[in-house]
């Protein structure tokens, strides 16, 4: 089947990427700074800080638990999409029924059961954050395997991976804007207390994500594009059979090094810019518009010169690049220049890592999964991209979990080298990320 979709599909595609981007997002960068918030944010600490063997604070291994439950999960639904004889589609039928789910749980996690620290915001947040995580999957896993299923070639890959990138960093910059939201609606609904101008702010974004999440349900018949029949592998086979693919295993790596990393820089930004650069905590969303909208630049290039020279180019100089923006979050604070100048300095370098990096890894993957298919005669390309977050989601995990643990070691003003260590950490990662895709074998 050659059908490919309508640019208006596209853009109904991308939109799915907003809602599920903003709402993950919001977890990464607002779960450490609402319940273990720097002394000048105004919130006050909702859990224990709590230190298990000498470095596991509490605020770490809830976050790893709920991730846990996630990454169980996300081979499960793989399977059952994957196997799906629905008639409506394979992928369509979970993301409708998933939306809700994301959007209550994403807003309940902000909803602790009392308003100072306990043990007892601890439990809630587990839970919370569980359910969460599966209903969210439950859309995820379905909506990235159609990119395979909806495209013909390879530049088709890279074009609407393109435009799920823009709608990732717009999930990433509407979820680093919940501060300015919380803003707005004190200075216009009268909100006294700030810990439920963020909730409201959150509310706002949980539904606006849940609006975007539905346009691909509602523009894009599944059965128009994809003729692909349901894989009769069973789950744990199809797991090891993506785990044989040499490729596969380098890119799951540097991927996962990558996402780790890039947990750790969204769990610290609102960090970075109050404690390390003395910022009000408002700004991290208008420098996170700034990468962004930079970034842009950058889609013709990576575009037209993965299609002229490879993929593997530019994601190898991207590594490079987050390598030395790693090392410069050490200084942050001590550079010899005002504290504006160097944030934007950080952001702006990003910019390019940002859209190499978020462009070609989906369509490298889906090129991966569609060759797979040919080679094996069994349609799990759900199975690849399962596997996939499922080490994305460990990544943030291990991210937000490294964050959290490091604050033991200093995150308020003039006590600050638990922050700084992270960008120790993510150097080393992201030169890991480097070093395995180097023996990536891309297909010419």
């Amino acid at each position: 089947m050659n059908k490919t979709l309508s640019p208006k599909q596209e853009i109904a595609y991308a939109a799915g990427m907003i809602g599920w981007s903003t709402m993950t997002n919001i977890i990464i960068v607002m779960l450490p700074f609402f319940y273990l918030p720097p002394s000048n944010a105004g919130l006050p600490p909702l859990v224990p800080q709590l230190v298990l063997f000498g470095a596991f604070n509490i605020l770490s291994i809830i976050a790893a638990s709920g991730r846990l439950v996630d990454a169980l999960y996300d081979p499960f639904i793989a399977a059952k999409s994957d196997a799906s004889t629905n008639k409506k589609g394979r992928r369509m039928p979970f993301m409708k029924w998933a939306i809700i789910p994301a959007m209550l749980f994403c807003g309940l996690v902000f909803y602790p059961i009392q308003k100072t620290e306990s043990l007892h915001n601890a439990w809630w947040l587990t839970i919370t954050l569980c359910l969460f995580f599966v209903s969210v999957t439950t859309y995820i896993i379905p909506y990235n395997a159609l990119l395979a299923e909806v495209t013909n070639t390879p530049r088709q890959k890279v074009k609407l991976s393109s435009y799920q990138q823009v709608g990732f960093v717009i999930g990433i910059i509407l979820s680093a804007c919940a501060n300015n939201f919380a803003d707005l609606v004190q200075d216009h609904f009268q909100v006294a207390n700030r810990s439920e101008a963020v909730q409201m702010a959150i509310w706002g974004l949980c539904a606006l994500s849940g609006l975007v999440m539905l346009l691909p349900v509602f523009f894009i018949n599944e059965k128009d594009f994809s003729v692909a029949k349901p894989s009769h592998v069973p789950l744990w086979a199809a797991m090891k059979n993506t785990f044989k693919n040499s490729n596969f295993k380098y890119y799951l790596i540097s991927d996962f090094a990558f996402y780790t990393a890039l947990s750790i820089i969204s769990s610290g930004l609102l960090y970075f810019c109050t404690v390390l650069l003395g910022l009000h905590e408002s700004e991290g969303g208008k420098f996170m518009a700034s990468m962004v909208f930079a970034s842009l630049l950058f889609y013709p290039l990576v575009n037209f010169g993965s299609a002229k020279i490879g993929k593997k180019p530019f994601v190898l100089l991207a590594f490079g690049v987050l390598c030395l923006i790693f090392v410069t979050i050490f200084f942050l604070g001590k550079l010899p220049f005002g504290p504006h100048t160097q944030i934007y300095m950080l952001v702006l370098s990003a910019s390019f890592p940002l859209a190499a990096l978020g462009i070609l890894p989906t369509a490298i993957l889906a090129d991966i999964a569609q060759r797979d298919t040919l080679e094996t005669g069994e349609n799990h390309e759900g199975m690849f991209f399962a596997v996939k977050y499922l080490f994305v989601k460990l990544g943030q995990t291990l991210g937000i979990a490294i964050f959290a643990m490091l604050t033991i070691y200093g995150k308020d003003p003039g006590n600050d080298f638990g922050l700084r260590l992270n960008g120790i950490v993510g150097f080393g990662l992201c030169l890991i990320a480097l070093l395995f895709f180097s023996r990536f074998k891309e297909e010419k």
